[in-house]
């Protein structure tokens, strides 16, 4: 199973060219760009882990890019994702966000049905990923 989230995530996996000229993009719309990583890419997991800090200002896609392969290094075998936020109206609002890698194997989702008063069935997503003690999942 293929994870989709993000702006990219039906077609098939940017290359690094593709990666640098979105984020030039990006760069010439004067959004800031950050750099995440997670082992669990569940979808209400808002809350992935910072690579670095925010790179504000950058003028080249260079310097982001030396920065996914610093990430990538160090992570090779979780989900990395490039955000690009606007602060044209005083908020930092996500306008572009991908996935840039993912690890050899992708577990995938579930779903668990609960039942609840009166008979009603509740739903809910269950990633097969926290199966797993975090850090061993992938």
């Amino acid at each position: 199973m293929r994870l989709t989230q993000g702006t990219f995530s039906f077609l098939p996996d940017l290359t690094d060219e593709q990666i640098s000229k979105q984020i030039g993009y990006a760069v010439s719309k004067n959004w800031s760009v950050n750099i995440e990583y997670t082992d669990d890419p569940h979808p209400r997991n808002a809350y992935w882990e910072l690579w670095g800090l925010p790179l504000f200002d950058i003028q080249d896609p260079a310097t982001v890019m030396y920065e996914i392969a610093s990430c990538r290094k160090a992570n090779p075998n979780l989900y990395i994702k490039i955000n690009a936020f606007d602060n044209t109206r005083g908020v930092e609002s996500c306008c572009l966000s991908f996935i840039i890698n993912r690890p050899i194997s992708e577990p995938g989702f579930g779903i668990v049905r609960t039942e609840d008063i009166g008979r009603n069935q509740k739903y809910s997503i269950h990633s097969y990923a926290t199966e797993k003690p975090e850090g061993s999942r992938y």
